[in-house]
């Protein structure tokens, strides 16, 4: 990848996953306006984007956070999501822009799911500068029932792939596991336009909440800058 400018806080923050680390980010200098082959090769170089930020963990002495990415040609469908696809085969899906409009479904996701971490209280413009400011590459993949909108998995597309930024549901309907759903579903949107892959952001080993990551298989992780197929315990 050729060489471009970036740029590391002097100072670290509070970890979000672990209350006894330290963290800190490497980020693209904001003067740099990426184009679509710049954003690709960020991302297979473990970066990811929140709003206009490109950003890669660079924390001290911690490693926990791995890039992770399904190869959608070999993706396995378990027994378990077909049966989370057949509970929802009355939902619609559409690809569309980044939009406000989807903003009330946030919200209720936010104060029913995350009232303990950074992301409350929700607002409008954290929505806006979070999820819908971005590059051309953003897209909302949308997940409706009877013309109404259930869930939203906002993602990039990339050269090699489509890339999950952050999905957000109906919190009510949580238990026939929309997140899941939305997943498979980009999954198969990628190989369906014959994208090598679908990822998944950051897998944090030891972090109970990102450990549903590894439930997709055959999974790859970006470790000592190459891409490799490993299983938990060689960590």
């Amino acid at each position: 990848m050729k060489r471009v400018p970036i740029i590391r806080p002097a100072h670290s923050h509070p970890c979000g996953y672990f209350s006894d680390r330290a963290a800190n980010n490497d980020y693209l200098h904001p003067d740099i306006k990426p184009d679509t082959e710049l954003l690709t090769l960020l991302n297979l170089s473990g970066f990811r984007r929140s709003g206009m930020n490109i950003y890669r963990p660079s924390c001290p002495g911690c490693h926990a956070c791995v890039s992770v990415r399904i190869p959608t040609r070999r993706f396995k469908l378990k027994r378990r999501f077909r049966r989370t696809v057949k509970a929802l085969r009355n939902w619609q899906l559409s690809v569309e822009k980044p939009s406000l409009s989807h903003y009330p479904i946030y919200e209720r996701y936010i104060n029913a799911r995350h009232s303990d971490g950074s992301m409350f209280p929700p607002s409008a413009k954290e929505f806006q500068q979070f999820l819908i400011s971005g590059y051309d590459t953003g897209h909302f993949l949308v997940a409706r029932e009877d013309g109404v909108a259930k869930a939203v998995l906002v993602f990039d597309r990339f050269l090699d792939g489509l890339s999950s930024v952050y999905c957000f549901f109906d919190p009510d309907i949580e238990h026939v596991s929309p997140g899941t759903f939305m997943i498979i579903n980009l999954t198969l949107l990628a190989r369906a336009l014959d994208l090598e892959y679908h990822y998944l952001g950051y897998w944090v080993d030891g972090c109970e909440k990102m450990s549903y990551k590894q439930n997709f298989e055959p999974l790859q992780y970006y470790i000592d800058k190459n891409w490799d197929e490993l299983p938990p315990q060689e960590f």
